[in-house]
C-alpha cells in the first residue's frame, strides 16, 4: 500500500489549526475523537517526523484550555438549569453531582475530569456556575490540559517509534491502544469515587460522576 499521503496528511498546513477546532468542539461535543486524534499525531509524528511533538502538544493543550473556558463561561452565564440536556440524561447526572463538589476539591476533579467527557462538561460548567474563581480555575484548567496533551501524544509517540517504517500501522495500533487505557482511566476513576462514596463520613461520595466510554 501506498503510504505517500500519509506523509502529505502530515505536512498539510491545516492539520494543526484542525486538531485545535477538534479538541475545543470536544469541550461540548463528546462524540468528537479529540484524545484519538492527539494520540494518531503522536504516532504519526515519530514515524515520518512531522508534525512536530513541539507543535501537536501546545496545540492540543490550548485547544484543551480554550474549550474547557468556553464551558467554564457557558456555566457561569447561564447557569446549570437553562437548557433541557444539562437537567436529563448523563450530564445532567454528572452536573448535579458537581455542584457542591466542585468548590471543595476543584483541582482534583478539574484533573481527573479532563480525561472523561460527559465529567468534563459537568465540571467545567459546574466551575463556572458556581463561581469558582477565575484565578484560580484557569491555572488548574492549563495545567490539566496540559498533562493530557502530554499524556495522549506520549502514548502515540511511543508506538509511532515502534513502528517507524509503518506510520499507517502506528496509527492503526495506537488507537484501539489509547481507547483502552482510556476506558481503564474510566474504570479506576469509578472505583475511587465508589470507595469514597462508601467511606465512614461520606465527604467525598460527590466527587466525580459514574464514567462512560467515548
Amino acid at each position: 500500500m501506498d503510504d505517500g499521503w500519509i506523509g502529505e496528511l502530515a505536512a498539510s498546513a491545516w492539520l494543526l489549526p484542525a486538531l485545535f477546532g477538534l479538541v475545543v468542539g470536544d469541550a461540548f461535543l463528546v462524540v468528537l475523537p479529540s484524545e484519538t486524534a492527539v494520540v494518531a499525531l503522536g504516532a504519526l509524528s515519530t514515524a515520518t517526523g512531522s508534525p512536530s511533538l513541539a507543535a501537536v502538544i501546545p496545540v492540543a493543550a490550548l485547544g484543551a484550555v480554550v474549550g474547557d473556558g468556553l464551558c467554564y463561561l457557558i456555566g457561569r452565564r447561564v447557569g446549570l438549569d437553562r437548557w433541557r440536556w444539562q437537567r436529563h440524561g448523563r450530564v445532567g447526572a454528572s452536573i448535579e453531582r458537581m455542584r457542591s463538589a466542585v468548590h471543595r476539591r476543584t483541582a482534583v476533579l478539574v484533573f481527573t475530569a479532563r480525561y472523561v467527557p460527559f465529567a468534563r462538561i459537568a465540571v467545567n460548567l459546574a466551575a463556572g456556575a458556581t463561581r469558582v474563581p477565575l484565578r484560580r480555575y484557569l491555572p488548574l484548567s492549563a495545567a490539566a490540559g496540559t498533562a493530557w496533551a502530554c499524556y495522549n501524544v506520549a502514548i502515540g509517540a511511543l508506538l509511532g517509534a515502534l513502528l517507524r517504517d509503518s506510520p499507517l500501522l502506528a496509527i492503526a495500533v495506537s488507537i484501539p491502544v489509547a481507547v483502552v487505557l482510556g476506558l481503564l482511566i474510566d474504570r479506576t476513576i469509578a472505583r475511587l469515587d465508589a470507595a469514597r462514596a462508601s467511606s465512614p463520613d461520606g465527604s467525598d461520595g460527590e466527587a466525580t460522576p459514574p464514567p462512560g466510554p467515548r
